[in-house]
């Protein structure tokens, strides 16, 4: 419950394409390559340079938020205006001057996380004050995050039958939701009947930086798409994302 709506059933849905990757191709190892490691199920750059410092001691660095406030601060410079991957090119003979590889890109991480923090860093605590521009300048730059919230409109039609069961489908068009168990989904249009089906409410959802405007319509129906199963409205609600157990207690009061 603690965890719902964080993107954890994609991850371990991810996880265990993984593992069952690396048991039949790569022989139970993980590849000791970027290109190799990046064709593995959810993984992009942050997560393949990550491993491959961890398990494999490489010379590189994870770049998350946390590591390019880091630099951008040091740098005193907007984080937009720096080429973060250039700029670690160009500087690996500072940056790797151990075989502790492992240990800088873990220590990156929580140096950005516990020191060089976002909001009252503790510049007196840092090994990098003496050089730091951000806390000699006058000039400080500021690079606040401000999450953009992108406002989107749907409508999500769900089959239902007398047993309080819902017709799914993992075959939608919603790129975010892809892989998913749902019910029809469209982008909301302006007509405002639709043909055959109730509408039941609207409501707001949110996902990630987006938020998720609504309206839900209903009918009860024996057939459904073929590309479409019955699910039960009642079992396995544990184990479902957040998004459609939301959907499923809304048409849950119809019963």
């Amino acid at each position: 419950k603690m965890w719902e709506g964080l993107g954890y059933y994609r991850r371990a849905r991810n996880f265990l394409a993984s593992a069952k990757l690396l048991v039949k191709e790569y022989n139970s190892k993980l590849p000791n390559t970027l290109k190799e490691i990046k064709k593995l199920p959810g993984v992009g750059d942050y997560t393949a340079n990550a491993l491959m410092g961890f398990i494999h001691n490489y010379p590189t660095i994870a770049i998350d938020g946390n590591v390019k406030r880091v630099f951008a601060r040091y740098l005193n410079k907007k984080e937009s205006k720096i080429n973060f991957d250039q700029l670690i090119d160009s500087n690996k003979k500072n940056l790797f001057i151990t075989n502790r590889n492992s240990d800088f890109v873990e220590a990156l991480m929580e140096f950005g996380a516990l020191i060089c923090k976002p909001k009252d860093p503790k510049c007196s605590q840092c090994c990098l004050n003496k050089s730091c521009r951000y806390l000699k300048s006058p000039n400080k730059t500021q690079n606040n995050r401000r999450k953009k919230i992108k406002v989107m409109y749907y409508d999500i039609f769900c089959y239902l039958s007398k047993k309080k069961q819902i017709a799914l489908t993992k075959e939608n068009e919603i790129k975010f939701l892809k892989n998913f168990n749902l019910p029809l989904i469209k982008e909301m249009e302006n007509k405002s009947v639709k043909k055959n089906w109730k509408f039941l409410k609207n409501y707001k959802n949110s996902i990630s930086n987006l938020s998720l405007n609504i309206n839900l319509y209903y009918k009860f129906s024996d057939k459904i798409p073929k590309s479409y199963n019955w699910y039960s409205l009642k079992k396995n609600k544990e184990f479902i994302p957040s998004f459609t157990k939301r959907i499923f207690n809304q048409v849950s009061t119809l019963f």
